[in-house]
């Protein structure tokens, strides 16, 4: 089956809500393959309408990595139509998601062009206006969560929605790598991170992707928004659910899945 093909498979199971058998294991093999399905089901977005607002980092944990079997992240692009706004909390209808998972990590607006294949974290500091708190979703069109490497590629890096907490220069001149948050789901701690645990610094991550993205002739352009990635273990979540982040500072964020 050819990458258009799967890529309409997608796009079904996400306008359907309904989940498909891994692609993994009906043919699609190698990350560059599973590159081409994700642009094509990309084209298929901004068809619709969709807008892409930004990037999205995956697989920045070591021990993900490890499980399938990948020495490097992933990334996805950031649809409009799942950006939750920017501000301390959201409502946001469960139905939206098939098997939605939360995360807790720091987004960056980019301030000026980032083009690799050169970039350093450094670079990436200095072209930045803002960074923020942010919840991520991460959901999967794969039944199951039964992903390899190429599911996850294919399926947008398993990209869900997002919130963006109010953005901040202040934090710009604070060591990334020494913030923390903590998870809660319903008023209970479940997760807790530092920003080292994003590629040893956000910025790190921030930088391969401006990096990675050479590789297709594309650069970071001033006015996206950057999901760095994880910075604690995922959550399952499901209708009801209350998520709310509490980072360096008192800062906080909630995410309430509604019916």
């Amino acid at each position: 089956m050819d990458a258009e093909a799967f890529a309409q498979e997608l796009e079904r199971a996400w306008e359907e809500r309904t989940p498909i058998e891994p692609l993994s294991e009906r043919g699609l093999k190698g990350v560059e393959a599973a590159y081409r399905v994700q642009e094509a089901w990309n084209r298929l977005r901004l068809a619709r309408g969709d807008r892409v607002v930004g990037h999205k980092i995956g697989l920045t944990s070591r021990a993900v990595q490890e499980q399938l079997g990948v020495d490097q992240p992933d990334f996805g692009h950031l649809w409009e139509s799942r950006f939750f706004g920017v501000g301390e909390r959201a409502e946001v209808p469960a139905s939206l998601f098939l098997q939605p998972r939360v995360e807790g990590e720091l987004a960056f607006l980019i301030g000026r062009r980032l083009q690799g294949p050169h970039v350093t974290p450094e670079e990436v500091l200095a072209a930045t206006e803002a960074v923020a708190f942010a919840v991520e979703i991460v959901d999967s069109r794969i039944r199951d969560w039964r992903i390899r490497i190429e599911d996850t590629v294919a399926d947008n890096a398993s990209f869900g929605g997002f919130l963006v907490g109010p953005w901040e220069r202040a934090l710009l001149e604070e060591d990334l790598s020494t913030l923390g948050l903590v998870l809660y789901k319903n008023g209970e701690a479940v997760a807790q991170g530092a920003g080292a645990a994003c590629l040893g610094h956000p910025a790190r991550a921030v930088a391969w992707l401006a990096n990675a993205l050479a590789a297709f002739g594309v650069a970071l352009e001033p006015g996206e928004v950057v999901m760095s990635g994880a910075w604690a273990p995922v959550q399952a979540a499901r209708a009801g659910d209350q998520f709310t982040l509490v980072a360096t500072g008192g800062r906080a964020l909630s995410l309430r899945f509604v019916d």
